[in-house]
């Protein structure tokens, strides 16, 4: 297997994808996606170019966060591939432990500095199980009144949801900049893993066993789904290819399949 042809060829494509979602968002040079047009207010003209939008219609908001997923995802696992040989040599059991109490301090300051990248999370989220019975909204409720003397308590109105409403989009442009990051910097991903690999195989008692979760990844679709008594295919996208084959190619490195 030519592991650095397959993770060239996926790095390649996912940049594409990404290069794609920031110039969909408007996190690209250029004028401000809403800078000032013919009779709008001048104050907007003090945005720069190449900032990033702070609002996306719901709609284009969710379609990017769609695809941003699964991308995330590919990336995730194109990761698992290049750790594949790097070794991450344990720290010395009487070594010098750093205050824990500051190293906080230190990563939430961080973490507040405004401008800064996050770091693209290397773990799978785990899968949400619940056995308690699904809670739906009533339907119905009670307008108690006394007749001739007060009226009935007004039925309240569902807030009407709209595909053109601006949301906020801050967290949407930090995931894509943090996994533009992570595939400009692959060797350096590569490491942070596999330093948590290390620490994970020290930990006792109850740890993940892997960094990807079991079953379908985050953001993967199944081509075919019933509706409405027929069968229809879901709309896909490239990524959707790219996280199919690079799911198929982490899992033969977490898991080699035997060959003698």
């Amino acid at each position: 297997m030519d592991w650095a042809l397959a993770i060239r060829r996926n790095r390649e494509a996912l940049i594409r994808v990404i290069a794609a979602l920031l110039a969909l968002v408007g996190l690209t040079n250029g004028p401000h996606p809403e800078g000032p047009k013919d009779g709008q207010d001048p104050w907007l003209a003090s945005k720069a170019e190449g900032e990033p939008r702070r609002t996306l219609p719901r709609s284009l908001h969710t379609y990017a966060l769609r695809i941003l997923r699964a991308a995330e995802s590919a990336i995730r696992r194109l990761i698992v591939i290049a750790a594949r040989d790097v070794v991450c040599q344990p720290r010395p059991a009487g070594g010098v432990r750093p205050n824990l109490a500051i190293l906080r301090e230190v990563r939430a300051n961080k973490a507040d500095a405004p401008g800064r990248i996050p770091a693209f999370p290397l773990l799978d989220p785990l899968k949400r199980y619940s056995f308690d019975p699904v809670r739906r909204a009533s339907k119905f409720m009670p307008r108690i009144c006394v007749v001739g003397i007060t009226e009935p308590a007004p039925i309240p109105q569902k807030p009407l949801i709209s595909p053109d409403d601006l949301v906020d989009a801050t967290g949407l442009a930090s995931r894509l900049l943090s996994s533009r990051r992570a595939l400009a910097n692959l060797t350096r991903e590569a490491r942070r893993l596999a330093r948590w690999q290390a620490r994970n195989e020290r930990r006792s008692g109850q740890r993940r066993v892997s960094p990807l979760r079991m079953g379908r990844p985050p953001g993967g679709r199944t081509c075919p789904a019933k509706h409405e008594g027929r069968r229809r295919k879901r709309p896909t996208h490239a990524v959707d290819d790219i996280l199919k084959e690079c799911q198929a190619l982490a899992l033969d490195v977490l898991d080699p399949p035997d060959t003698s």
